[in-house]
C-alpha cells in the first residue's frame, strides 16, 4: 500500500500544481469548460488517463463544471498516486 505524504510533502507537490488544492485528505481541482459536451470529452480524457494508471478519481460534474478529487482510499489520504495521477491529467484541462 503507498504511503501517505506528509503536510510538508504535500505542500510542495501543489506548489507544482498551480490549479490543485488541498480538500482536506484529498487533492481538487474544479474545471469549467465551455460546454457541457466539451466537459464531458475532458472527463472521457481523464478517464482514460485514470484507466492506465489504474487509479481513479472521484468526479463530479455540473453541467459545464467539472470537480475532480483525487484520494488513496486504500492509504486514506493523500498519496503520491494522487499526485502523479494530478500531474497526469492536468494538460487534459482546461486553463482558467
Amino acid at each position: 500500500m503507498p504511503s501517505l505524504l506528509s503536510d510538508g510533502e504535500i505542500t510542495a507537490a501543489l506548489a507544482g500544481l498551480p490549479r490543485w488544492r488541498r480538500a482536506g485528505d484529498a487533492l481538487a481541482r474544479t474545471d469549467e469548460a465551455p460546454s457541457f459536451p466539451d466537459a464531458i470529452d475532458r472527463v472521457r480524457r481523464v478517464a482514460d488517463i485514470a484507466e492506465r494508471r489504474d487509479h481513479h478519481p472521484d468526479i463530479d460534474i455540473r453541467w459545464r463544471t467539472v470537480t475532480y478529487t483525487l484520494r488513496t482510499h486504500s492509504a486514506g489520504g493523500i498519496t503520491e498516486l494522487d499526485v502523479e495521477l494530478a500531474r497526469s491529467i492536468e494538460p487534459e484541462l482546461g486553463r482558467e
